[in-house]
């Protein structure tokens, strides 16, 4: 069986975050696997987060491959892993 997604997902993430919650339900609803990561448990995970999010700990923020995206949609991190994917299949 084919793996879903062939790149790497981190998903950083909170309690309580709905925007979290409802990325969190699409990529899950994608067949996509992703790590998780909270940031109120790690702290390498936060100071990650504020290093590309401004000094922010804005949430949710993903890592696909080498890039990252702050408080993306759906569609934005379909689109990058679209554009890793090989041609052809």
């Amino acid at each position: 069986m084919d793996s879903p997604n062939t790149h790497s997902i981190t998903f950083y993430w909170r309690p309580g975050c709905g925007f979290c919650t409802m990325l969190e339900r699409h990529l899950e609803a994608g067949d996509l696997s992703f790590e998780r990561r909270n940031i109120w448990d790690d702290p390498d995970a936060a100071g990650f987060v504020r290093s590309v999010a401004n000094g922010n700990e804005t949430v949710p923020t993903v890592v696909v491959g080498k890039t990252t995206m702050v408080n993306p949609s759906i569609d934005q991190v379909m689109e990058v892993l679209s554009r890793l994917e090989p041609s052809g299949g």
